[in-house]
Formats: structure tokens, C-alpha cells, sequence
């Protein structure tokens, strides 16, 4: 790593270097998703596929979760190491990291077989509405036979980056995405497979992202694997979780986020008037919800994406003692997502209608106007939220996991949850409801900012003794 000049070289220069594939890779990570709706959207199950992808998006979701818990916490301990000159501890950090992988992956897998239909009652998924608890169930099942393909594919991509290969890990990517994409119509639309031509056509592209990333634990430039690498040290595993704990804690939110609120809308959806006085039901709000947070996760992708692009430099000059460089890092990371999350604002205010034409066709008025609803209202706070997850990834990079994780908490657990529950419950309504996405934005960034500014003050006194 020191041949990068982690520690001299131009800051904006190594962070274009690391931030440009990462970005690309976690963008298209999320289209995996994403694709899926779009085309669903157009095809015969319309609506009703798209609010089961809804339902069964959260299982992906905590696979994805588990990827990260493992993939950068290793990838941070790997930086950390390398910066700190401890050859043997970077090795061990990531031939544990791929064992931790594989033994998590099966599990999650061995789980969602077995509990699919308690998965997608958890989630909202109604029995009731037979078409699209249908469709969930077909989706699910299919999905589950990629889970160990996407966490072990997803979880060796930030070490892949960390090792100095940002455009290889961007490759294993956007290969399997793109493959996806195009079978996606295939599938669908030509052998009229729907839904789950939909699910086929995600995990076939999971299988390929991971045989790329897999193929290059032989040839990395920083790191060793072997059976003396790969036998896990407690401390090691340890530390590994500890730092991807807020990356893990970051994915999960989501989980609890879309969980809660589908539950909400099956609760209320049905006391809830549109301006029409027709009401809005089940199955629009949990589309419309849907569509929203898979085009959350792109802009969040972008600003994860830019974040983890600086762990290199401030994971190596954190262990080099490096502050002035760390401080650096931060600020120029901060005001690119900035600008993300300005641009995004003026999307979802004043182009609301244009995002969600993309996701489906002949859509009704009540459709279109809780649409507008959760744009604008539930994504409102997007700018504050944006420099949020930045300042709770760039804590992780820092090695100060407990603040990361209170951080990563902060916004959609300990503000969203309560703030969603208490605003349906009073007004009965899953419009009002979508306040609490402000209101949490407000406070989590409030507590970012202290966050941010106890840690770069205690590095500074740290890298002083």
C-alpha cells in the first residue's frame, strides 16, 4: 500500500482513484434490486409485483447486511494493519474474513428455506392479499438460492478495494449486474416468466460477481490467504465485526425501516383517504414505499460509495498517526456527498412524477398521488441523511466503531422507529406517517456532527503522545 502513497500522494487524486469504482460498484450493487422493480413494474404483475419485491426486499437487504458486517469490518482492520506495518495481522484479518463469509452465508440460506413464509410475515406480507403474497413467496424462495453467492460475493468486494484494486472489485459488479439486466427482459417478457424470471435472473448474476471476486484471492497485491490466515483468531473476528458493525447496523435500519412501515400500511392503508375520497389500501403504499427506498438506496449507494473510496487513506493514516491527512479526507468527503444530497433534493421535489414512470405504466391517481407524497415528504431530509450515513462510514474508517454504530443507529432506529409509530398511530394515516423520515433526519445529523468532531479532537491528542 505504501507504493499508493496513502501517506503523500494528493488527496483528491487517491480518492477519485478509490471513490469513482466504488461508487460505480455500489450503485450497481443496488440496481440489482432496482432492475428487478423497473421491469416488474412493466410486466403483467404491475403493482402487485412490485409491492412483493417490497415484502421480500428486506431478506435481501439483511444478506447484504451480513456481506458488509464482515466485508468491511475486514477491509478496516485490513487498512488499519498495513498502515500500523503488521503484515501478519492484515493476512489473518482477511483469510478470517472469508471463512466468517462462508459459514454466515449457508446459514442465512439453511434460515430463509426454512422460515420463508414467518420471513414474509414479518415483512408484511398479508395472506390475504392472495396475488401478491403469491407473487413475494415465488420471488423469496428462488432468491434464497443466491444468498451465499451475493454475501460472499458482496463481502469480498471492499477487501478486493482495500488491497488497491478498486476497478477490479468495480468489474466483479458491474458483470454480474449487467448480466442481470439483460435477462432480466429475457426472462420476464420473452419466456413469460414474471416474478420469478425476475429472481432467476438476480442470482444468475450473483453467481458471477462472486467467481470474479473469488478468483482474486490468487493473485492480491497485500495480503496472503492461507491455512495459516484462514484459521480464526477470536481476537481478530473480533475486531473485524466491531468495525463493520456500523456498515451492518446501517443495512439492517433499513430492514427495521421497511418492516415497520409495511406493517403500518397494512394497518391503516385502508382509513387513509386520498383527494379523490378514494382510499389508498394495501398494495399502492406498499409499492409506492417500495420504489422509494430502492431509490433511497441509489443515492445512498453514492454517498457509501464516496465514503468507503477515503477508508484507504483514513484507515492508513489513522495507524500512520496521520491527522492532518485524516482531516483532510473527511472534509473533502463531506462536501462531495454535500452536493449529492442537494441534487438528489431537487430530484424528488420537483421530479417526482418522472421517477416514478420509470418503475411501472397506466399507474391510477391515487397511485400517482401517494407517489408524489412519499417522494417529496418521506425523502425530504435526503441532504441531511446523506451527510449522516457519510460521517457514521467515516467514523468506521477512524476505527471508532461504538460511535459509528450509535451513528448508524441514531437516524433509523432510534428516532425513525419510535417517531413512525407514534405520528400512524395518532393520525391514522400513511401519509402523515412519512413526517417521521424529517423529523429523524434532523436529529441523527445533529448527533453526527458531535460525534464527528469528539473523534477528529480525540485522534488529534492521540497522535500527539
Amino acid at each position: 500500500m505504501e507504493k499508493m502513497d496513502l501517506g503523500k500522494s494528493n488527496i483528491s487524486k487517491l480518492i477519485k482513484k478509490f471513490a469513482i469504482p466504488c461508487v460505480i460498484s455500489m450503485i450497481v450493487a443496488a440496481l440489482y434490486n432496482i432492475v428487478d422493480q423497473i421491469f416488474i413494474g412493466w410486466s403483467e404483475a404491475g403493482a402487485f409485483g412490485n409491492a412483493a419485491t417490497n415484502i421480500v426486499y428486506p431478506f435481501t437487504v439483511i444478506a447484504l447486511a451480513f456481506a458488509l458486517l464482515i466485508g468491511d469490518g475486514t477491509a478496516a482492520l485490513f487498512n488499519l494493519s498495513l498502515g500500523a506495518k503488521d503484515t501478519e495481522k492484515a493476512n489473518k484479518s482477511v483469510g478470517n474474513g472469508v471463512i466468517l463469509l462462508i459459514v454466515i452465508s449457508i446459514a442465512l440460506t439453511i434460515v430463509g428455506f426454512i422460515f420463508h413464509e414467518q420471513i414474509l410475515k414479518v415483512f408484511g406480507g398479508n395472506p390475504d392479499e392472495v396475488e401478491c403474497y403469491q407473487y413475494a413467496k415465488d420471488y423469496l424462495k428462488i432468491i434464497c438460492f443466491g444468498v451465499p453467492f451475493y454475501i460472499i460475493g458482496q463481502g469480498l468486494n471492499a477487501s478486493i478495494r482495500s488491497d488497491g484494486s478498486p476497478k477490479y472489485a468495480m468489474v466483479a459488479t458491474v458483470v454480474g449486474a449487467i448480466s442481470n439486466i439483460i435477462l432480466d427482459p429475457i426472462l420476464i417478457f420473452v419466456f413469460h416468466m414474471g416474478v420469478k424470471g425476475a429472481a432467476i435472473a438476480t442470482i444468475i448474476g450473483q453467481m458471477l460477481t462472486f467467481i470474479i471476486s473469488v478468483l482474486y484471492l490468487r493473485k492480491a497485491k497485500f495480503f496472503k490467504i492461507s491455512k495459516e490466515s484462514m484459521q480464526l483468531d477470536p481476537f481478530i473476528c473480533k475486531k473485524s465485526i466491531t468495525l463493520g458493525m456500523a456498515s451492518f447496523i446501517t443495512q439492517l435500519a433499513i430492514v427495521v425501516i421497511i418492516g415497520v412501515a409495511n406493517h403500518l400500511v397494512n394497518q391503516y392503508g385502508y382509513m387513509t383517504l386520498s383527494s379523490s375520497n378514494e382510499i389508498y389500501g394495501v398494495v399502492i403504499p406498499l409499492a409506492v414505499i417500495g420504489i422509494c427506498m430502492k431509490v433511497f438506496g441509489i443515492v445512498i449507494s453514492i454517498v457509501v460509495g464516496v465514503s468507503l473510496g477515503g477508508m484507504p487513506i483514513i484507515g492508513y493514516n489513522m495507524g500512520a498517526k496521520n491527522m492532518k491527512r485524516v482531516k483532510e479526507t473527511v472534509k473533502y468527503i463531506l462536501i462531495i456527498n454535500l452536493i449529492i444530497g442537494m441534487v438528489a433534493f431537487i430530484f424528488f421535489e420537483f421530479l417526482p412524477d418522472f421517477i416514478i414512470h420509470i418503475f411501472g405504466k397506466a399507474n391510477s391517481y391515487e397511485y400517482m398521488e401517494y407517489a408524489q407524497y412519499c417522494l417529496r415528504i418521506f425523502l425530504g431530509g435526503i441532504i441531511l441523511t446523506c451527510l449522516t450515513k457519510s460521517m457514521s462510514i467515516l467514523l468506521q474508517s477512524m476505527g471508532s466503531s461504538v460511535k459509528s454504530t450509535v451513528l448508524a443507529l441514531a437516524r433509523d432506529v432510534i428516532f425513525f422507529v419510535p417517531s413512525i409509530i407514534i405520528i400512524a398511530t395518532i393520525s391514522k394515516s400513511v401519509v402523515t406517517m412519512l413526517w417521521s423520515a424529517v423529523i429523524a433526519d434532523v436529529l441523527s445529523f445533529i448527533v453526527g456532527i458531535l460525534l464527528l468532531k469528539n473523534e477528529l479532537k480525540k485522534g488529534d491528542i492521540l497522535c500527539t503522545k
